[in-house]
Order: C-alpha cells, then sequence, then structure tokens
C-alpha cells in the first residue's frame, strides 16, 4: 500500500456532478493567463478556480482576487490555502447566484476568468453580460459554443446565443485547447474566448430586452419562415397588415429562416416592432 506523507492532504476528485475537469497542462495554463494579462490595478474575479490551475498564475498579479467556489472540499482548501493574503477573497457559491457587479463599488474595473462548467454556459455567459458588466472575461469553453459565439449569419451553428452576445459584446476566438489537457479527459473539445462587453453600450436596456425577447422567439422556431414565426409565434402574433408593412418598409424577404439575418436586422426588427 501507498501512504501518504504525513500532513498532506488528498487532493479532491472531480466530481461529475459538477462537470468538473481540471485543466493539468501548465504550458495551456500559462499562455491562457499571458493572454489575460492581468494588471497590478485590476479586480479579477475568477469562476471555478478547482485546484488552481489558473490562480497560481494570477494571484499577487492584480489589486484583488475573487474566487468563486462551488465544491466544498475545493472552496476549504482555497480558503486554507490564501487565509494569509489580504488581497484574495474565497467566495463558497454558484457563480449564478454571485452579483459580479456588487463585488465592488467599481464594477467597470471588474475582469473575470474561467474554465466555466459547461453545462451552465449560456445561462453564465448571460448572468455574466446583465448590467453592470465586467470590463471584459476570458472563459474556456467547448468547442462548438465558441464556434456558436463567433458564427456568422446563415449556418447552423448562428441562433439566439450568438445575436444575444454579440449584440452587447465582441467575441474574439483565442485558442483551442484538447481533451487532453485535462483531468479526467472531456468526451469534448475546449476553446478559450475573449468575450468584451462595448464600452459604451450600444444599445439601451430596453433594446436589450426587446431583442432578446425576439431572437428566444425566432430561434424556437428557426426552421419555419419569418413571416410565419412573427405571425403565429404566441410571444409575438405580429398581424399580416403589420409584416405587410414591414416588408414595404424593409424591403427584406419574409420568407427567409431567422438565422439568414444579421444581429444588426435583428436588432433594427427589434426597434421596429416595439415602436408599434
Amino acid at each position: 500500500m501507498t501512504r501518504r506523507p504525513r500532513g498532506r492532504r488528498a487532493r479532491p476528485r472531480a466530481k461529475k456532478s459538477l462537470g468538473q475537469n481540471f485543466l493539468v497542462d501548465p504550458n495551456l495554463q500559462r499562455r491562457i493567463v499571458e493572454h489575460f494579462a492581468p494588471a497590478p490595478d485590476d479586480l479579477v474575479l475568477e469562476i471555478g478556480p478547482g485546484r488552481r490551475a489558473l490562480t497560481d498564475h494570477l494571484v499577487g498579479r492584480c489589486a484583488h482576487l475573487y474566487l468563486v467556489e462551488l465544491d466544498d472540499d475545493l472552496a476549504a482548501d482555497l480558503s486554507r490555502h490564501f487565509e494569509e493574503r489580504q488581497d484574495v477573497t474565497v467566495i463558497h457559491a454558484d457563480i449564478l447566484d454571485v452579483d459580479p457587479g456588487a463585488l465592488t463599488a467599481e464594477p467597470d474595473r471588474l475582469r473575470v476568468i474561467g474554465n466555466i462548467p459547461y453545462n451552465i454556459t449560456a445561462p453564465l455567459l448571460f448572468h455574466l453580460l446583465r448590467r453592470p458588466r465586467p470590463r471584459d472575461a476570458l472563459l474556456m469553453v467547448q468547442k462548438e459554443v465558441a464556434e456558436r459565439l463567433t458564427a456568422a449569419p446563415g449556418g447552423g451553428d448562428f441562433g439566439a446565443l450568438t445575436v444575444g452576445v454579440r449584440a452587447v459584446a465582441d467575441v474574439e476566438p483565442v485558442m483551442r485547447v484538447p481533451p487532453g489537457a485535462f483531468r479526467p479527459v472531456p468526451a469534448v473539445e475546449s476553446a478559450v474566448v475573449h468575450v468584451r462587453p462595448h464600452d459604451p453600450p450600444r444599445l439601451s436596456e430596453a433594446e436589450e430586452e426587446a431583442l432578446r425577447r425576439l431572437t428566444r422567439a425566432l430561434f424556437q422556431w428557426r426552421r419555419k419562415q419569418l413571416s410565419r414565426i412573427l405571425r403565429d409565434h404566441p410571444d409575438l402574433r405580429v398581424a399580416p397588415a403589420v409584416l405587410e408593412e414591414l416588408a414595404r418598409e424593409t424591403g427584406w424577404d419574409l420568407r427567409r429562416r431567422p438565422e439568414t439575418f444579421a444581429p444588426d436586422d435583428l436588432l433594427a426588427l427589434a426597434r421596429w416592432l416595439s415602436e408599434r
């Protein structure tokens, strides 16, 4: 039997129920943080620090580091490890229950980084992009999600997530991450994306809500023609006369499917419908 040295704690195992896969490749850990480039006056929020794969490269390089960890064992280990540091705060909570903007009186200084659980990617993105928004977010996501976030109109990857995020932020693909960089090894490829909210915002809060409501309805029925969705969807119910007016004023072919319209077109449509 192999014995651990006295006083050494067992490393917490990954919990499938929490979607945990730990990034163990040290070169990728460094590359991700170097791209993030924390500055001495930054306030940084790390989502799911886990076994400190990114944390150890961040601590001491920013003004304050907030660590949000849901796992009981990992949160306890983080609290013990950083108990002497005044510039690190460990928050034992679900990130979806944490308001990033409430962590500081200067939310525009807050930056976010994390290898996020893939089962909450879309809710987490929209959670982070509520106002007041962080300055930016560097996130490890499933490769297919990264492709959806950066998709061009007309393809199958283009959808409500694409429009909802890019209406309020720019998204840059940064790097691919192979499954072998994690333990346990996931069944999917991963990618890092850099999300930078528009500053100043290009839309009012009312416009953002109108666009979310519209895109949610359109992409629920994405295989139907735009005119049929606008007319028949229970959240829209646009009258035929209004659809005729829309076609005349915009010159759009309303037989097209939603994914063929650019985000700016959908925003214009949301505004047009709100005015009526």
